[in-house]
């Protein structure tokens, strides 16, 4: 099984520490910690909104895809998957 197929079986979720809020004030959700807060794009609050542990990163891609009605997704979710772990926003 290769790196991306591992990824795309895993059933991600936002990590303990954050809480993912929507900031009317900023039009934008948001992550608050303990320190601070991260103001995410929009299509990192997409992806982040729909984290709950259960559904699997091709299930993820797949709504994505049918919500915003569009495909080729799989490599930016991947690589905002990547970025989010790094940062410890998400758990795998």
């Amino acid at each position: 099984m290769s790196t991306d197929d591992a990824v795309l079986l895993s059933t991600p979720a936002l990590s303990a520490m954050f809480r993912l809020q929507w900031e009317e004030v900023q039009q934008a959700w948001v992550l608050l910690y303990p320190e601070g807060m991260v103001k995410l794009n929009g299509s990192a609050g997409e992806i982040i909104k729909r984290l709950d542990g259960k559904k699997n990163v091709t299930a993820l891609i797949a709504e994505l895809e049918k919500d915003f009605e569009t495909t080729g997704l799989q490599q930016d979710v991947l690589a905002f998957l990547d970025i989010a772990k790094q940062q410890g926003w998400v758990k795998a």
